[in-house]
């Protein structure tokens, strides 16, 4: 009997532990006040953790689906029919009446990603406004942790690679990090540790998104065509009226959007900002007589969330992965300039940046971290950081395309691929460890309740 009632409570404390209630109330009458009394409390809760819950899964699903596509190049490229691989990737689905020339593998980086910076803008947006960055406390340690995470990558880049040919901006390969995958790692081997843990990593990467496009706007940009930015621009103001006045027929922004994209392509502009710029203008807060889940920015990320997660990020790794290793190219990763500022600005910079950068926030007040968010969890946290995957071989295609051959782009690919497979890891060993420290935490907990 006795055994019955502590699975009983035990059974109760985790229903209370999922409600937000960290000391379920001792005592006679235990089970129905556990289950009856917080029911409502439960509901609302549910509905404010639900998006949260959702882009985790969805990116965390994604995220294993990343993993598979990356293996798969990577096995395809390398084996006796590698040959159809760079066949594939090489071929060519131009539209002749638009001048746009481009390769399949240049249509996933061009055209893919821009569904995926869509779906990063919308998240910006809904962050900033009514999430986790909109409160001030809150937003203040993933906001400077991801600034030491862009820093301190960058400068050890500059060092380690000054002077060989892309560096000038090769340089912003290892500042990036890639949330689908960090968070499939988290999901797996985190699954014990604290949900501030997730909210932390998933807010630092919104933040990293954001200084990468950034770069991306900056950095890769050459010349401009001023009607065609202006032609841009006029879009952005159209969707952003279609926004202000209420309009929710796809039939306006459908246009708006393939125009947006178009334009900044023929201007000069990688036109992946274009999903950014379009997701930032996107509304976010409801009406009085309108649900928080029905907005367009709630209803876009629901239905294009998916098929970035699922189908735009794979596709990219698919066609962006595919690097042959040999003998030199392993060499090289530890010899060469260039692979050695891929693996020292991602493993070392992400790690110290993200880490230190937080533990000197905290330390000094300008910072609060969460009660049950340990240092040694923001350290396993920051090694997961380390983790450069999709806009890291994006911004190497970019960087370092266009030096004559493939070879530099190959050994920049590999040095992001290798380095984010040591990084995942390493950051899975230290969750596990962290997770047993938690779950003992608990348990002890658990006991002291039952006495």
């Amino acid at each position: 009997m006795r055994q019955t009632v502590r699975i009983a409570q035990k059974v109760c404390r985790e229903v209370w532990s999922a409600c937000g209630v960290r000391r379920p109330p001792p005592g006679v009458g235990f089970a129905y006040r556990c289950f009856v009394e917080p029911a409502e409390r439960c509901t609302v809760i549910t509905q404010v953790r639900s998006e949260l819950t959702r882009y985790l899964r969805t990116e965390t699903f994604g995220g294993a689906l990343l993993l598979i596509a990356a293996a798969g190049a990577l096995i395809w490229v390398n084996s006796p029919w590698g040959a159809g691989y760079t066949t594939m990737i090489d071929t060519k689905l131009a539209i002749p009446a638009l001048h746009l020339d481009l390769t399949l593998a240049d249509w996933t980086k061009d055209g893919l990603l821009a569904i995926f910076f869509f779906v990063a803008g919308l998240e910006l947006k809904r962050e900033l406004t009514i999430g986790e960055l909109a409160d001030r406390k809150s937003a203040a340690l993933p906001i400077i942790a991801a600034l030491g995470g862009v820093l301190m990558p960058a400068l050890i880049a500059m060092t380690v690679g000054w002077g060989v040919p892309g560096m000038d901006r090769g340089w912003a390969i290892p500042v990036a990090t890639d949330i689908a995958f960090a968070l499939a790692v988290l999901a797996l081997t985190g699954s014990r540790i604290p949900p501030s843990a997730r909210v932390f990593l998933l807010s630092l990467a919104v933040v990293d998104d954001l200084i990468a496009i950034i770069l991306i706007a900056i950095l890769f940009t050459t010349t401009l065509q001023m009607f065609w930015l202006l032609a841009a621009v006029l879009c952005f103001a159209a969707w952003w009226l279609g926004q202000k006045y209420r309009v929710s027929t796809p039939i306006l922004y459908v246009p708006i959007a393939l125009l947006a994209w178009y334009a900044l392509h023929e201007a000069g502009i990688h036109p992946t900002l274009a999903g950014v710029g379009l997701g930032l203008l996107t509304r976010v807060h409801p009406d009085p007589d309108e649900d928080e889940h029905s907005v367009p920015a709630a209803n876009l990320e629901h239905f294009f969330q998916p098929i970035s997660a699922i189908v735009c990020v794979p596709l990219f790794a698919l066609f962006a992965s595919g690097v042959p290793l040999d003998s030199k190219i392993f060499s090289e990763l530890f010899t060469d300039r260039l692979a050695l500022s891929i693996v020292l600005g991602l493993l070392v910079g992400k790690t110290v940046g993200i880490f230190g950068f937080g533990w000197a926030a905290v330390r000094l007040g300008i910072a609060h971290k969460p009660n049950d968010l340990g240092y040694r969890d923001m350290f396993a946290l920051s090694v997961l950081g380390a983790i450069g995957f999709t806009v890291s071989l994006l911004v190497a295609e970019l960087a370092l395309s266009g030096l004559g051959d493939d070879s530099a782009v190959e050994l920049a690919k590999a040095a992001v691929l290798l380095t984010s497979l040591a990084a995942s890891l390493a950051g899975s060993a230290l969750l596990l460890r962290r997770g047993r420290v938690h779950q003992a935490i608990r348990d002890e907990r658990a006991l002291q309740e039952q006495e």
